[in-house]
């Protein structure tokens, strides 16, 4: 099998699951616990804790260890927003991952928000002049994606935490797809809060993380015994936190920056194959400011669902047609809509994310071979 869904979720990795065994069997203890298994929790944790700072260029205090990345983007999304309302606006974009815009609409139906959605181009890009515009005195918080998860384009956040800051307002972004794929670093985005998930980096699905600047206000979404702060209650998951902090430090260590180069190349020339040898495909996306393993394509006049059947069934190829959140959904992509795509093109994408150079290799005959395949099928 060749696994290109990457953007879906990952394998756990070996180191990760040796950093984590003993968590789950003889240091077993609750971190809140005052006696020896406790104690030897609480280190782990802190550890933990100290491990996904440093990745990320913050402070151990910062940290809020969650359930996944849905849970740190509402915690970011609410949170911020209900601790401090200010004008009752917020800023997001049509092409967010849905645990941001719905709690966005949370906010809106329950507690009287504004919700602007700020337009992208045929790239994805957000529009930073929109955003000029519209961000202003009464704007609670901006929150918008690093890099989205079905078309791959990085958006331009620290641009526009730039315009958040001159106005006073928050700003949140879901990096959830970028961290382990970029390089992220806090104070170079200037952005008050950003969300991870581990199970995209080889941790445990279950496992995340809210980035929270010190100073910032949170009201949180889980009260209870006080834990991470008081931002986020219950009993702490000392082994996901182990897990999560493991596969971060693996994923960000100080040979990367020649793996991503590598792997941007190897999905360069796989898009470059499929693109000469498929008649109609359209990359999706930014061209250039994407991410390093994504490839996504809309390839008109054919069913995007039965190129992913022939692709597993005859190449042992695995990927996706967009979003795993939105699997089943007979509904076009609401991301591919925002690009101005038609719904009877958009319906036809097709979406593959490696995390390494040889996960692309070989790749593009196939898939050329599979549209192949199906229009011929489809007469």
């Amino acid at each position: 099998m060749r696994y290109l869904d990457a953007a879906a979720t990952t394998p756990v990795r070996r180191e990760v699951l040796e950093a984590m065994w003993p968590y789950l069997t003889g240091e077993f203890g609750n971190a809140s616990s005052h006696h020896g298994l406790g104690e030897a929790a609480a280190r782990a944790l802190t550890g933990a804790r100290e491990q996904v700072a440093s990745a990320l260029g913050a402070r151990p205090s910062e940290i809020v260890f969650t359930a996944g990345g849905t849970e740190a983007d509402n915690l970011a999304v609410k949170g911020l927003a209900l601790a401090r309302p200010r004008g009752r606006v917020v800023v997001t974009s049509v092409v967010e991952h849905p645990a941001v815009l719905e709690a966005c609409d949370y906010l809106e139906r329950f507690h009287g928000f504004r919700i602007h959605r700020l337009g992208v181009d045929a790239d994805g890009v957000v529009d930073l002049a929109e955003a000029e515009q519209v961000v202003d005195d009464d704007t609670t918080l901006v929150s918008v994606m690093l890099a989205n998860n079905e078309i791959g384009t990085v958006q331009p956040v620290a641009e526009l935490a730039a315009i958040a800051r001159r106005a006073g307002a928050l700003v949140h972004t879901d990096a959830v797809q970028a961290v382990g794929s970029l390089p992220v670093d806090t104070a170079q985005l200037g952005v008050d809060a950003l969300s991870l998930s581990g199970h995209k980096l080889g941790a445990p699905k279950g496992t995340g993380a809210l980035w929270l600047r010190r100073g910032v206000a949170l009201e949180p979404l889980v009260h209870g015994g006080g834990q991470e702060g008081g931002r986020r209650s219950g009993t702490e998951n000392v082994a996901g936190a182990v897990g999560l902090a493991t596969a971060l430090q693996t994923v960000t260590g100080p040979e990367r920056p020649g793996e991503r180069a590598a792997l941007a190349a190897a999905r360069d020339a796989f898009v470059r194959e499929v693109l000469a040898g498929v008649p109609g495909a359209l990359l999706t996306g930014h061209p250039e400011q994407r991410l390093p393993g994504h490839a996504s394509f809309c390839l008109p006049g054919t069913s995007g669902e039965a190129v992913l059947l022939t692709l597993e069934q005859e190449h042992g190829i695995v990927c996706s047609s967009g979003s795993a959140c939105a699997a089943g959904s007979d509904e076009a992509s609401d991301v591919l809509l925002a690009l101005g795509l038609e719904p009877a093109v958009a319906q036809t994408a097709v979406r593959f994310v490696g995390s390494t150079a040889a996960d692309f290799a070989g790749a593009a005959p196939a898939v050329v071979h599979a549209v192949t395949t199906v229009r011929a099928l489809a007469g």
